[in-house]
């Protein structure tokens, strides 16, 4: 794999190279755990781990990827979700999902050996009266949830 290697990352260096480098999402604002990519010693690749953003997903078992951010290495991408789950299931979690936008092939979700579950609608944003919300240009976008899970936890073809 080109001088691949799965390497520990903290949160500052995960939220610093996404900073830097994602195309549309900023850091998340928190994570259980990070996981990185080092190319001959150089960081080519971070993912953000933590609990699922939708609230009734939130059932203890599972863990949610907030974030990949790749310098575009080949088979980056899939060892992140890769390493991602490996982590997870070592921690105990019994499910690890994710999503994609409308227009994203997720070929690095199936190498890794997720599956597509849901196609979820696209959202007006995330505003509401209660908590205003700032636009960010990700909102009104069709996206998929992916998953891998153990055995055990059922699992549907979008």
């Amino acid at each position: 794999m080109s001088g691949l290697a799965i390497v520990p990352v903290t949160f500052r260096q995960a939220c610093a190279f996404i900073e830097a480098y994602h195309r549309h999402h900023r850091p998340p604002r928190g994570m259980k755990f990070a996981v990185g990519v080092a190319q001959h010693g150089v960081l080519v690749g971070v993912a953000t781990v933590g609990r699922p953003v939708a609230r009734h997903l939130d059932d203890g078992q599972t863990v949610e990827v907030t974030r990949t951010c790749t310098l575009g290495v080949p088979n980056t991408n899939s060892m992140l979700y890769g390493a991602a789950w490996r982590t997870a299931r070592a921690m105990g979690y019994r499910r690890l999902i994710t999503y994609t936008q409308h227009g994203e092939t997720g070929a690095s979700l199936r190498a890794a050996g997720l599956r597509p579950v849901v196609r979820l609608r696209a959202r007006p944003g995330w505003d509401c009266p209660g908590r205003g919300r700032v636009p960010r240009g990700v909102d009104g976008v069709q996206r998929i949830r992916w998953e891998i899970a153990s055995t055990g936890v059922g699992r549907c073809a979008a």
